[in-house]
C-alpha cells in the first residue's frame, strides 16, 4: 500500500513538474510581449477580466456606463453633452437616432436609443498616423439608452486599452489621447446629471 501510494505521489509530481514546463514555454512569449506594453496595461486587461466574470459579457468589460439623473429628460441630457462638447471645442459631427429608424421600421415603439458622434480631426488624423486600426475608434461615440425598466444610461467604449493596452504610445499622442478621453468622461458626467 506505502508503493503505491509513493508511486501515486510520484506521478502526481511529475506530471505537476510537465505541466509547469508546459505553461512556462507558452506563457514565456506572452509575458516577454507584456514586458514591452505600457506600465498600465496588465490593469487594463485584469479590470477587462474582472468585468467579463463578474457579467459574462465581453461588450460590459470595454464600456463606460453612467446612469442618468431620474429627474432629467432625454432633451436635457441631449443639450448639456451639446454644451460641454463645445465648451471643450470637440465637434459633434453626427447623431443617429436609432430607436426611430427602429419605430419606422417594425411600426412599433421602442426604446429610446441614439447615438451621438464627437470628433476632434486633428487629433483623429495623429491617431491614423499611428495606426490605421484606430478608424474603428472613429469619431467617439456616445450612445444615450433608456434601458428595460425606463431609466437613461449612457455609454461609450472605455478607451483605456487603446490607449494604454499595448506598446507605449508615443508621448504627445498618448497625451493628446488621454485628453479626449478626458473630454468624453466630461461629456458623458455632466451629461448625466445635466451639469452646464
Amino acid at each position: 500500500m506505502f508503493y503505491a501510494l509513493r508511486n501515486l505521489f510520484a506521478l502526481i509530481g511529475f506530471i505537476a513538474v510537465v505541466a509547469a514546463i508546459y505553461a512556462t514555454v507558452k506563457m514565456a512569449p506572452m509575458m516577454e510581449a507584456f514586458d514591452t506594453f505600457d506600465d498600465r496595461a496588465i490593469d487594463v486587461y485584469s479590470e477587462m477580466m474582472e468585468k467579463i466574470l463578474e457579467t459574462g459579457n465581453a461588450a460590459e468589460a470595454t464600456v463606460w456606463k453612467i446612469p442618468v439623473n431620474e429627474d432629467l429628460s432625454v432633451d436635457d441630457v441631449e443639450e448639456t453633452m451639446k454644451f460641454v462638447a463645445n465648451e471643450h471645442n470637440i465637434k459633434n459631427v453626427g447623431e443617429l437616432p436609432l430607436s426611430k429608424q427602429i419605430e419606422a421600421m417594425t411600426g412599433k415603439p421602442s426604446r429610446f436609443l441614439k447615438i451621438y458622434m464627437f470628433c476632434n480631426a486633428l487629433t483623429a488624423a495623429q491617431m491614423l498616423e499611428y495606426s490605421d486600426s484606430y478608424a474603428a475608434y472613429l469619431p467617439c461615440r456616445i450612445s444615450l439608452v433608456e434601458d428595460k425598466q425606463g431609466r437613461l444610461w449612457l455609454y461609450s467604449l472605455n478607451m483605456d486599452a487603446m490607449i494604454y493596452g499595448g506598446k507605449p504610445l508615443p508621448p504627445a499622442l498618448k497625451e493628446e489621447a488621454e485628453g479626449v478621453k478626458e473630454i468624453i468622461l466630461d461629456i458623458m458626467n455632466r451629461g448625466a446629471e445635466g451639469d452646464f
